[in-house]
């Protein structure tokens, strides 16, 4: 029955004008979810597809510590239809109460398996979390955490053979069975000098034994395996930035990027 139809048989009822209003803010709602269903499709409509279906995207940003990740996600969280997800440090400070991460720095024959096997976890927890936006954009990975992290540990006799060989087959095996796909990698190349500079003015309690060598270790495994490409695979394309540079400067250089940054969808 049309809402024409309706009016005149309650208008004979007397009840023309309470039916009309609430008709008028029906009318209204649906409109208004008829607008919002357009603005979704619009903005869907707009993103690249994949074999008839619009994509999503999964973006890393990677880097040394101090190379400006945490500045990088900051500029690109208000971004519509980007969703943020930060590198879980505070479950590493607060494992039952237990700061893991600061044990590992202070004795890290000790606890560098206890913590990359934690790191492991969580990272995957943000690999595999549902991802509500078409764009996901994640502070580190699982990758770095094995390629560049658990490395370093293995080959400075930090993480003895053995427990390297049992965190290298949970990693094989998380892979194999979880994928953790990614569409981009942002790297933030600094130099070891600059990123030791700012942890020192930083002031982050746990990074304050941080020797300079640790950062050029860490520096070298990035560059081997994100422009060297030698000993590990990329699991994706890489798009390489210079973040030697200020806060302001950089804000300028994620700007000129942002489309590449947003894999051309934004």
């Amino acid at each position: 029955m049309s809402a024409k139809c309706a009016l005149k048989m309650f208008c004979s009822k007397g009840v023309y004008s309470v039916v009309y209003v609430h008709l008028v803010k029906a009318s209204r709602l649906v409109n208004r979810e008829d607008n919002r269903k357009s603005i979704s499709k619009r903005i869907m409509s707009a993103l690249p597809k994949k074999n008839g279906h619009h994509q999503k995207f999964t973006i890393c940003v990677e880097g040394n510590i101090a190379s400006g990740k945490t500045s990088f996600l900051e500029y690109f969280k208000d971004t519509h239809d980007v969703e943020v997800i930060e590198e879980p440090v505070n479950k590493w400070r607060n494992v039952q109460g237990g700061n893991i991460l600061a044990k590992m720095y202070e004795d890290p024959t000790r606890w560098s398996l206890t913590l990359q096997t934690y790191v492991q976890l969580t990272m995957l927890q943000n690999h595999v979390k549902s991802q509500e936006k078409p764009i996901k954009l994640m502070e580190r990975s699982i990758y770095s955490a094995k390629y560049c992290f658990v490395e370093n540990l293995h080959n400075s006799g930090k993480m003895p053979d053995l427990e390297f060989a049992v965190l290298s087959e949970w990693f094989d095996w998380i892979l194999d069975f979880h994928k953790c796909p990614l569409d981009l990698i942002v790297y933030l190349q600094t130099t070891p000098e600059i990123v030791y500079d700012r942890i020192k003015k930083r002031q982050r309690k746990e990074e304050q034994t941080i020797p300079i060598e640790y950062l050029q270790t860490l520096h070298n495994l990035h560059e081997d395996w994100l422009i060297h490409q030698r000993k590990f695979p990329v699991p994706c394309k890489v798009l390489t930035l210079d973040a030697n540079y200020e806060l302001d400067y950089m804000h300028k250089v994620f700007e000129e990027n942002r489309k590449k940054i947003m894999c051309d969808s934004g």
